[in-house]
C-alpha cells in the first residue's frame, strides 16, 4: 500500500520496535508522576526529584535512541561498532533511568543506595553510542 523511501536495517527495525513500545512503559511513569503530584503517594522531596530524573531520562534517551537507529544505518558500521551504534544508547535510557528509580526504592529515603551506580554505567553506555554513532557519521 505505502512504500517506504527510507529502508532501516532489520537489527534497526527490531530496535525502533521496542523503543516503540518503551513509550508505553514511560506514560504509566508520567501517570504515577502525576499521582505524586497530587500527593496520592507519599514521597520525600529526595524521592520526587529522583522519579522525575527517571522519567526524564527514559523519555529523552528512547528519542534519541531512534533517531540513532536511522542514523546507525547511514554508516558503513558493522559487527560489534554496528551494535555498539544501534543498542547501547537504548541500553543506556534502560540503565539511567532504572539507576534513578532503584536509588530511590525505599520508604522515606533522603539518598541514593547502591543502585546509584546503574546511572553510572548507563552515561558509560550512552558514551560509548553516542561517540561510536557520531565517528561512523562522520567516516562514512
Amino acid at each position: 500500500m505505502f512504500e517506504s523511501t527510507i529502508a532501516l536495517s532489520d537489527a534497526s527495525r527490531i530496535l525502533a520496535g521496542i523503543g516503540l513500545l518503551t513509550v508505553v512503559t514511560i506514560e504509566f511513569g508520567g501517570l504515577f508522576l502525576v499521582k505524586v503530584a497530587g500527593g496520592g503517594v507519599p514521597l520525600t522531596d529526595f524521592q520526587k526529584a529522583f522519579s522525575r530524573a527517571g522519567h526524564a531520562h527514559a523519555g529523552v534517551l528512547v528519542i534519541l535512541s531512534l533517531v540513532a537507529l536511522v542514523l546507525a544505518d547511514a554508516t558503513a558500521l558493522t559487527g560489534f561498532w554496528g551494535w555498539t551504534a544501534r543498542a547501547a544508547i537504548p541500553a543506556a535510557a534502560v540503565l539511567m533511568s532504572g539507576g534513578f528509580f532503584a536509588a530511590m526504592a525505599g520508604k522515606g529515603r533522603t539518598r541514593p543506595n547502591r543502585a546509584i551506580a546503574l546511572v553510572f554505567v548507563g552515561a558509560a553506555s550512552l558514551a560509548a553510542g553516542v561517540a561510536t554513532l557520531g565517528v561512523g557519521l562522520l567516516t562514512a
